[in-house]
């Protein structure tokens, strides 16, 4: 039976020593009330929360567990590394080699450079790009989430930050060309770098794929003017290829920022460029007291090998393919119609009729309480330990909460912690 006391408890204990009882994009406190806060530990595609109910999970962490969790062979070469150190006077060897393999895997890449989070992996990439140019602008699209600096977190997350933190960032809009061109236009000769998701992918919304025509005018309008093209992979990286995510158009980035994929877990992130912007990034100062540490570069070259080597991105996708395929069954029989968006291996699933989100946050809870876990608004995340048999257990339980949800539709009440959130939606 599904129960909520531990985490409750801890929810408590935590209000006591933790600003906001929790913080930042795993805080629970814009997700149904029973959504637990603390989790025991996880498994392949499973994870158990404090109270010890088992979901199957499609949140794999917001994206770090690509291979899924505690696989066994990337924990023993994480474990292998341990034992001889991790946090030392330099960088060990697994440096060099997951560098080497980096720049192997990744076709645009002649280096790499580690820190340890998507926002330190895309302040990086500005700082390059300034240093490479000489020049201040920064091009981003509205609503793009590149991280929880002040320079690039949500304009409505921004308390605490200043206007002249973000000055230099011009924003322009996703998949529209000719938006990017007036950027350039207005800002003529003054733009550093485009920075560009490799699919438009914000919170309490669809996911649109970028157009071709964007994807290569972003690439001309650099190449004509000097700025650098900078990819944020650090929620998509080898979840859409064994590649940079553009590669798919055909699109060559001059800089990609990479995260939550390629150490299945361990916390490192990471800096590709190419060999035109070497000498910038040489001189530029970065640094941090764990960003060399050696555990996650073992993990990060034990997870390489991996993607290379093995079928993981297909099955991905099929298991994807088979979720979004099975809801859209189930939920018609209910009498529901889903907006189901994005590469089916980051599946955003939203209702349609449901303009303030009470149906879908009414359906993910009581999927919930039946072992599958789902995110209401956040894009999601199949990885590699899924399952048909793990998909068709999700299915079932997406059914039961279809049949609750239809008897009690009429009845359910607004989401009161959204209330506000309507009139400037944020990003997480």
């Amino acid at each position: 039976m599904w129960t909520n006391v531990r985490n409750s408890a801890l929810r408590e204990r935590a209000s006591q020593v933790i600003p906001g009882g929790m913080y930042g994009h795993m805080s629970t406190a814009l997700l149904p009330a029973e959504f637990p806060q603390f989790f025991a530990r996880g498994k392949g595609c499973r994870i158990w929360d404090a109270d010890n109910n088992a979901y199957v999970d499609f949140m794999s962490a917001f994206g770090p567990n690509l291979l899924g969790y505690c696989d066994e062979e990337i924990d023993a070469a994480a474990q292998k590394q341990q034992a001889l150190g991790d946090a030392l006077n330099g960088p060990g060897a697994a440096m060099v080699e997951l560098a080497e393999q980096f720049v192997a895997t990744v076709s645009h890449a002649a280096w790499a450079m580690f820190c340890k989070n998507g926002t330190d992996a895309t302040t990086m990439a500005m700082v390059v790009a300034r240093a490479h140019t000489g020049r201040r602008i920064i091009l981003a699209a509205e609503g793009a989430y590149h991280g929880a600096a002040p320079w690039c977190v949500p304009a409505t997350r921004s308390t605490g930050t200043l206007p002249e933190e973000r000055a230099h960032v011009v924003y322009y809009k996703y998949n529209d060309a000719q938006s990017l061109a007036d950027a350039f236009r207005k800002h003529n000769g003054q733009v550093a770098a485009v920075f560009a998701t490799p699919f438009r992918h914000e919170v309490f919304a669809d996911q649109h794929d970028p157009d071709l025509d964007y994807a290569q005018v972003a690439r001309r309008l650099c190449d004509e003017t000097g700025a650098l093209l900078v990819v944020d992979d650090v929620r998509a990286g080898f979840r859409l290829a064994r590649d940079c995510s553009w590669s798919r158009l055909g699109i060559a980035p001059d800089l990609s920022c990479w995260g939550k994929c390629f150490a299945n877990g361990y916390p490192i992130s990471a800096l590709l460029g190419s060999e035109h912007v070497r000498a910038a990034a040489a001189k530029i100062f970065v640094t941090g007291s764990f960003w060399f540490s050696a555990v996650p570069m073992a993990a990060g070259v034990a997870t390489l090998r991996r993607i290379r080597e093995t079928d993981y991105l297909e099955r991905m996708i099929d298991n994807g393919q088979r979720l979004r395929d099975g809801l859209a069954a189930r939920a018609r029989v209910h009498q529901f119609s889903l907006r189901q968006t994005g590469p089916v291996q980051m599946p955003q699933i939203l209702f349609e009729d449901d303009p303030d989100f009470r149906i879908g946050y009414a359906w993910v809870t009581e999927c919930l309480k039946r072992g599958a876990y789902f995110h209401p608004y956040h894009n999601m995340f199949i990885n590699g330990a899924h399952t048909a048999a793990d998909i068709d257990e999700a299915l079932n339980a997406a059914d039961l909460a279809f049949e609750v949800v239809r008897k009690r539709r009429g009845d359910i009440p607004p989401v009161a912690q959204l209330a506000s959130l309507f009139k400037a939606p944020a990003n997480a």
